[in-house]
């Protein structure tokens, strides 16, 4: 899908916060470093990508409760396969995840959310909890070197303890041959429901990348993605 990104429906987004908020209060969610969104001017949110993914949208709730600026996020394009299910994800400020569509909403000054572990890392089994699986992962790393814009690293480590994920031929290989998330989990003991642990995000300080230099642009993502790993590790890390 190549559509530009059209504009956020505040209302609509309201509408799909209240549904969330009885989750926030639940898990007494709350977020450290707010003080480091930017309140004007273009921002790449990276954040980890667990197996719950609503607590992404929490933390895109805080944001909008604290600065009234509201996130947009690249999303996985089988989002955008049933057009009802598109329409509602375009008004909550969900766009089909290229780095073109980023890279103008990022120039045009807004914050644009990527979680570059995408649903492999959703699907890590506990064995794994507190990491991330970004090898190979550096697009989010040369779309913000190209917009110039600071990344913001955010992370909820317990939201990895939401759910006991195991390791499984099955999830592997229907992600691997089919791109599709069968995990084997369980929740609140042994039912689908999540855990009621309380979540905290914590957001780190802006990581500034450098000017770009088109002949070493591919050291400079490099180094930038090795900078963003171990912030996002040390995040991960407070728990």
């Amino acid at each position: 899908m190549t559509s530009s990104p059209s504009p956020t429906d505040p209302v609509a987004f309201r509408k799909a916060a209240r549904l969330l908020r009885p989750l926030m209060a639940l898990h007494r969610y709350r977020v450290e470093g707010l003080e480091h969104v930017p309140r004007t001017g273009g921002c790449l949110l990276v954040a980890h990508h667990t197996l719950a993914t609503y607590d992404g949208f929490m933390l895109g709730i805080a944001i909008f409760d604290e600065t009234g600026r509201m996130a947009r996020g690249l999303g996985d394009d089988r989002i955008f396969l049933l057009p009802p299910l598109a329409r509602r994800a375009w008004r909550v400020g969900l766009v089909p995840a290229s780095p073109d569509a980023g890279e103008r909403m990022l120039r045009e000054g807004e914050i644009v959310g990527v979680a570059p572990g995408g649903m492999w890392e959703s699907l890590r089994p506990s064995s794994e909890r507190y990491q991330i699986r970004w090898e190979g992962r550096r697009g989010f790393c040369r779309l913000a070197l190209r917009a110039q814009v600071p990344m913001m690293l955010a992370a909820c480590p317990r939201a990895d303890e939401l759910f006991t994920v195991y390791a499984s031929r099955l999830t592997d290989q229907a992600y691997g041959r089919l791109h599709l998330p069968i995990p084997i989990a369980r929740g609140l003991g042994l039912t689908p429901l999540p855990r009621p642990l309380e979540l905290v995000h914590y957001i780190a300080p802006l990581l500034v990348p450098p000017p770009l230099v088109p002949a070493h642009e591919d050291e400079q993502v490099s180094e930038l993605h090795a900078r963003a790993t171990a912030v996002m590790q040390e995040l991960l890390s407070r728990r």
